[in-house]
């Protein structure tokens, strides 16, 4: 972290601890329900704004933390059931249990929905938790339970909201640390690879329906822990604070405190409570009548932070922070990471037989055939629509051939995953360049090395991988030196150009450690000596036991390059061979209708 960011945050610890000294004890109050919220919407930040994937029923994990104390804590239980009562802390690691437990299964079953189900697959749940917890008569009903325990610590009562808030607080720093140690890691970029698109995390190995369920469940808990404090400091609950509406608030805080952005969550839920409490006190004495006017304003203002200031309003304060000196960061030094077997050259690596691809009616690939052997470079071209991504994806995993064999290092990988033939040691690029425009070109190419780490979330949040973070850094620099943009390593990969960001792709495959490289179209966009360099890097990789399997449509770039080309047309092979004998087949001529001069 830079001077100036230390600076401004023991600032604000220090400001923190010192509130309940200085202020009175409603604005110590104010501050407590602040930090509830921002609790809920950190986990929203994870799941929302890193991971893509929007949640309107955050409030019913909070009613499930705070029932579950509620009910452990008052209830007369069975004897079988005896030692789970009276204790709040026993109740929180129930709560615990129970919420990761139901988030699971819910998640399992909800992640699955895409586009605008997703949210409304939340919002049934939600809806579904909140009548639970009013219908059940052991949970009070609508009435509620009364009569919680004040929480103590090491014999302590924490009964002044004073003391309460150390506790609130305390947890809601530790969230925050977890979380961002999290998104530092392997598991972390994992996750921010959720937002570049599942068809390209899947081929560079993370197992993106696990990570969408690690992080709803991660957001679950933080949300489990605020009910369970909420129930404490209350001493009382009820259905109501656990509804959809209270849910999409949440999901206000998060947005406009930045959902991108850790600290956006405390900003979030700063400006909306606070914001409230004055509105319901100013605007009845605006219109000399009561009412939830507070929530016109809201919609307005959501509007207007969605046209204005999309990421939020913490990257809008963080401007106001001195800016650190200009300076380039340390190239990530470590051991280097254990390396695959290299096959021997002239090994058969990819075999494609008679696979075919269907569309309904529509026959993409039709009994194509062809081979791709160690330190060759296999040039597949064709007129656009003649199934060359087809065949590319089918061999990669991300569509399965309709019939047909297509084998990898003799075994079959035909119906696999793509995470699973990366595994193998097959890795790609992309016809439209999927990068992570605001992450580093550095955390790009790592996100290659994925499946080269074992460190998993719990580590990863408490930070007890850190030699593994090294390697794969390290590992990722290595690859971006190998390709020649070291120079670029610390720039957003956003910011680049369209032919940077295609080496930067190639990079990233080959942090993978592969034994055959899919290119799709990689000089698309590169300039002549760009060109020229990228063909110099293949043929190095060729010499050094890599098979590459290229798709392109620069026919000069191919002819120069390439082992063997095989022709496609309406999804069949039309030729296949030398490049010069290729050059003057009368079918390939036809194809092109002379486009190959």
């Amino acid at each position: 972290m830079a001077r100036a960011g230390q600076v401004a945050l023991v600032a604000f610890l220090l400001l923190l601890g010192a509130a309940p000294l200085t202020l009175g004890e409603f604005h110590v109050t104010l501050l407590n329900y602040i930090g509830l919220y921002s609790l809920v919407a950190l986990g929203l930040v994870l799941l929302t704004g890193v991971g893509g994937l929007t949640s309107f029923g955050q409030a019913a994990f909070v009613g499930l933390g705070a029932y579950t104390t509620a009910f452990l804590t008052t209830a007369e239980l069975p004897a079988a059931l005896d030692g789970l009562g009276g204790s709040p802390w026993l109740a929180l690691l129930v709560g615990l249990a129970l919420t990761a437990l139901v988030s699971a299964v819910l998640g399992w079953l909800t992640l699955r929905l895409s586009g605008h189900y997703l949210p409304l697959g939340t919002i049934a749940w939600g809806i579904s938790l909140y009548f639970l917890f009013g219908s059940v008569d052991f949970l009070g009903g609508h009435t509620g339970i009364t009569g919680i325990p004040v929480l103590e610590v090491f014999g302590f009562g924490l009964k002044d909201p004073r003391h309460y808030y150390y506790l609130i607080w305390l947890m809601l720093l530790g969230a925050i640390w977890l979380t961002r140690n999290l998104l530092d890691s392997r598991e972390g970029r994992a996750i921010r690879a959720l937002k570049g698109g599942t068809v390209m995390a899947e081929a560079m190995g993370v197992n993106t329906a696990r990570s969408k369920v690690v992080i709803f469940v991660v957001a679950a808990l933080f949300a489990c822990v605020s009910g369970w404090l909420y129930a404490h400091l209350q001493r009382f609950v009820n259905p109501t604070p656990f509804g959809l509406h209270i849910g999409i608030e949440y999901l206000f805080m998060a947005v406009i405190g930045g959902a991108a952005h850790v600290w956006g969550a405390v900003v979030g839920a700063s400006v909306i409570t606070i914001l409230k409490q004055w509105l319901q006190d100013l605007l009845p004495q605006i219109f000399g009548a009561s009412g939830n006017f507070e929530v016109i304003v809201f919609g307005v203002m959501m509007i207007l932070v969605l046209q204005r200031a999309r990421e939020g309003l913490w990257p809008l304060l963080i401007r106001w922070l001195p800016q650190p000196a200009e300076g380039t960061p340390p190239v990530p030094i470590a051991a280097a990471l254990p390396r695959r077997a290299v096959p021997a050259a002239g090994q058969v690596l990819l075999e494609v037989r008679d696979v075919v691809k269907k569309f309904g009616g529509l026959v993409a690939n039709d009994r194509m055939n062809l081979q791709v052997a160690a330190g060759e470079i296999l040039a597949l071209i064709g007129p656009n629509g003649a199934g060359k991504s087809t065949m590319f994806n089918c061999i990669s995993g991300v569509d399965g051939p309709t019939s047909g064999e297509i084998r990898f290092l003799g075994q079959r990988i035909d119906g696999l995953a793509s995470r699973d033939i990366a595994r193998r040691g097959m890795s790609r690029t992309f016809q439209h360049v999927r990068l992570l425009p605001t992450m580093s070109v550095l955390e790009n190419v790592a996100i290659g090395a994925h499946l080269r780490g074992k460190g998993g979330v719990g580590a990863a949040g408490l930070h007890l991988e850190r030699a593994e973070e090294a390697r794969l850094l390290a590992e990722a620099a290595r690859q971006i030196e190998h390709v020649g943009l070291a120079a670029q390593m610390f720039e957003q990969a956003g910011s680049l150009a369209l032919g940077q960001q295609r080496i930067v792709e190639i990079a990233r495959a080959l942090a993978a450690d592969p034994s055959l490289l899919l290119l799709d179209e990689p000089a698309a966009g590169l300039r002549f000596l760009e060109k020229q360099a990228l063909a110099d890097l293949l043929r190095r990789l060729k010499g050094e036991g890599i098979g590459i399997l290229l798709v392109e449509h620069d026919m000069d770039f191919v002819m120069g390059l390439a082992d063997r080309v095989v022709v496609m047309e309406f999804g069949e092979k039309i030729a296949e061979g030398l490049p010069e004998a290729v050059q003057s087949d009368p079918a390939v001529l036809d194809a092109y209708l002379g486009g190959v001069d």
